[in-house]
């Protein structure tokens, strides 16, 4: 499943970050049950995790559940940045990480207001 995501930036996983959502490539594979090596292919392949600073991989729990369930449209969504349509929210409500959703969108609410 080759996913688009805009050409001039970098796939947003783990967008904003938070290590709520972030697991490691051996938790991914754990939960996917594959090998940890097919975890890290498929980060690169489909952009569904991120190393910081040339660390470890660290996987989006939300990613990886829309690329496990073939959910073309919302991983793309996801990479896009999108953190708020009803597609990208549902997966974050099923992974029990609705509450990031309802904080991003207060900061940036409150930001919006100040300026």
């Amino acid at each position: 499943m080759d996913v688009a995501y805009a050409p001039d930036r970098p796939p947003q996983v783990l967008v904003p970050f938070h290590r709520a959502e972030a697991i490691s490539a051996a938790e991914a594979a754990e939960l996917a049950g594959k090998h940890e090596r097919t975890i890290r292919l498929w980060c690169e392949m489909h952009g569904i995790g991120r190393r910081i600073a040339g660390g470890p991989w660290r996987v989006s729990r939300v990613a990886l559940g829309m690329l496990l369930d073939g959910d073309r449209a919302a991983l793309q969504a996801y990479l896009q940045g999108d953190r708020t349509s009803p597609v990208v929210v549902a997966y974050f409500d099923r992974e029990g990480l609705g509450r990031l959703i309802r904080l991003w969108t207060s900061k940036s609410e409150i930001s919006e207001t100040a300026t």
